[in-house]
């Protein structure tokens, strides 16, 4: 086993006590787990670096990660069902299982919500897993303790490429992941070298065309302080600043090289130790385990899967379940030389064939793959449901894990795995006021997309724990498909939706999308040359079809979206005083609420009915919406508790809808 020592920290009451229905109060568990793995173990060989990093006396390389639990102090009144969650970016987080708060700014703290998986008894674990996170006392976060990440050599092969979109005028950046803003506030990965003669800067106005080099005079590893440039190792500048808009890629050779790949190692030790254990902190307690992530960390757990990771170093099963969340067909830089576990929109490693979980023949270059392969060959196939949103399909990637590549048409799912789309919805739960700035600090075009999908999302883990437990098969999977009809491309929906009065729609020629890359010769093995090469043809980009009102017609519509009082999408373009206009936004979609008349909407020449047309008046839309609720419960795609949740949401963004239009 290769959690040598579980370090327990402070174990204290949750919450202060609170009692959580019959289930009773729940107590905290903060803890340091220390690892030790052996490199030559068949389970571990997938690791790139790990053969490189410094061993021990006996054999094995070991480091350490931080540990937070929640269990019921009543064991018997848990259902003895642990949930694993993947930590994003370093927060404990429970928005969408919970309805917890949406935290722009993640502490040490969890906060409850409405306590829904307290209600149910489950034990909840987070394992740090990210080597990069910050650790400050006024922002704790989760992952491996810097100190003790597992280095490769200290010269290895290769580069990093980190990419960056300023928002406004800037003259020096961090050399971090900057894609997510503040939220992600990682370590910077300084340089090896300030002078470092192989280092470049690229910029280029669109993702895929072919970059200009920006002479080494114009820039330096420096910060600017007062207007100056001062030498630093862990910042970029840039003579004359970042224009906003434009994309630039710094690609040169870090100070250090981390074993990334122990995250997803950690990952698996621990919830292997949580569950079998007898030295665990819930020996006895726990019958089966389902791991859940988010974006990232739904990503993370793709990468999990494809490395066949779900059996321990003893060869038994890890996770019984898996619920990876707006994934969209990507995997990341979790287990790559010079990784960055943050990156999402970068074409690299987490950007490769194969991207479904069957396998099937990528036909441009003739390779065949399964997400699963690896995982099939060494046994301990969970049960999967993946769930996404619009935007996942809009940048391009999520229908590549369900499109049969060669036919064009459907891949088919394996038994053990469901896939929702969550229509018209945006990647992170939609929220008011109607705003057009982000929680990401950017600006879009539309106001952002205000559709919140979170009950559909724990029904689907509901309906996971059931499977696992009981194989209670859950409801069908819904998503676009050839076979329905019910999908498109992007390019014909842009022009239908072009012609909703007020939404802003991207331009055609500059979506995200995936094409094929080469990464040079030693890829295979985890480490790239880049930027990578970018092939001429571009896989498919199928979304959902929409209604004559804009919204999604596959996957599950939210009652909101079946009886709605806007037209939702995945997509919103960046706002023109931003730069980089017609660019998709990464995340966002857009809300642009119906007219609230007639008169109104002829004004405009707007097709779509308005807001009187529809609905007799609030009571009347209210009641359709119940009633769209009560279909979904019948379907198994919603919780009965949250019919009435679902009756709230939508009455807020009526409200929201029709005082934006009586404004207009």
């Amino acid at each position: 086993m290769s959690v040598r020592r579980l370090e327990i920290l402070e174990q204290s009451s949750y919450q202060d006590g609170r009692a959580f229905g019959a289930v009773g109060p729940y107590e905290r568990l903060d803890a340091i787990a220390h690892y030790a793995v052996d490199p030559t173990v068949a389970a571990n060989a997938g690791i790139v670096d790990l053969a490189l990093a410094e061993r021990g006396t006996d054999g094995l390389v070991s480091y350490s990660g931080d540990v937070t639990v929640l269990r019921p102090v009543d064991q018997e009144r848990s259902n003895r069902a642990l949930l694993m969650q993947i930590p994003n970016r370093g927060a404990r987080s429970l928005v969408r299982t919970n309805l917890a708060p949406v935290d722009d700014a993640p502490t040490a703290d969890v906060a409850p919500g409405d306590g829904y998986l307290f209600e149910c008894g489950w034990t909840i674990a987070w394992a740090g897993w990210q080597w990069d996170v910050p650790r400050t006392p006024e922002r704790t976060r989760i992952g491996l303790i810097a100190p003790n990440v597992p280095l490769a050599a200290r010269k290895p092969l290769g580069q990093m490429q980190l990419r960056i979109q300023a928002d406004c005028a800037q003259a020096s950046f961090a050399l971090t992941d900057p894609h997510v803003g503040e939220l992600g506030n990682h370590q910077p990965i300084a340089t090896r070298e300030l002078n470092d003669p192989d280092a470049r800067l690229l910029v280029r106005t669109s993702p895929y065309e072919t970059p200009q080099v920006i002479p080494r005079t114009k820039w330096r590893f420096a910060k600017e302080i007062d207007g100056n440039p001062v030498a630093d190792s862990g910042h970029v500048w840039l003579d004359g600043g970042f224009e906003p808009g434009l994309i630039y890629d710094v690609v040169y050779t870090p100070l250090e090289c981390p074993v990334v790949g122990a995250g997803l190692l950690a990952t698996r030790d621990l919830a292997s130790f949580l569950r079998h254990d007898e030295a665990s902190p819930l020996a006895n307690r726990i019958d089966r385990a389902i791991a859940e992530g988010q974006s990232q960390c739904g990503r993370f757990l793709r990468t999990f899967l494809h490395l066949g990771l779900n059996q321990d170093e003893l060869e038994r099963m890890v996770f019984d379940g898996v619920l990876a969340h707006i994934a969209g067909g990507r995997r990341g830089e979790f287990n790559h030389r010079y990784g960055q576990p943050s990156v999402q929109p970068m074409p690299s490693f987490g950007h490769l064939f194969p991207f479904a979980d069957q396998p099937q023949t990528d036909p441009h270059t003739g390779r065949t793959a399964g997400l699963l392969d690896s995982q099939r060959a060494r046994g301990g196939v969970p049960k999967i449901i993946f769930t996404d949103t619009a935007s996942e399909y809009w940048r391009g990637d999520a229908n590549l894990a369900h499109t049969d590549l060669d036919s064009g048409g459907d891949a088919a799912l394996p038994d053990n795995v469901r896939r929702y789309l969550f229509a018209s919805a945006q990647h992170g739960p939609g929220r008011l006021p109607l705003a057009k700035g982000t929680p990401f600090g950017s600006v879009g075009s539309n106001f952002a997309n205000t559709i919140d999908y979170r009950p559909l999302y724990r029904a689907a883990l509901a309906n996971l724990l059931a499977w696992v437990a009981d194989g209670i098969e859950p409801p069908a999977s819904a998503y676009p498909q050839a076979a329905d009809e019910t999908r498109r491309t992007r390019a014909e929906l842009i022009v239908q939706l072009s012609r909703i009065p007020g939404l802003a729609t991207p331009d055609a020629e500059l979506l995200t999308t995936m094409y094929p890359l080469e990464l040079g010769p030693h890829a295979e093995k985890g480490i790239a040359d880049l930027p990578a090469k970018i092939g001429r043809n571009g896989y498919p980009d199928w979304v959902s079809d929409v209604d004559a009102d804009g919204n999604e017609v596959a996957g599950i519509r939210m009652p909101d979206v079946s009886v709605p009082v806007a037209t939702y999408t995945g997509f919103n373009p960046r706002h023109p005083d931003t730069g980089g206009a017609g660019l998709l936004l990464e995340y966002i979609g857009s809300t642009v609420p119906f007219a609230l008349d007639e008169q109104q909407r002829q004004m405009t020449a707007d097709t779509r009915q308005s807001i009187i047309e529809r609905y007799s008046g609030r009571d009347d839309y209210l009641q359709q919406v119940r009633e769209a609720a009560e279909r979904l419960l019948a379907q198994r795609y919603l919780l009965a508790r949250d019919v009435e949740l679902c009756v709230d949401l939508a009455a807020e963004r009526y409200d929201a809808c029709v005082s934006a239009s009586r404004a207009n």
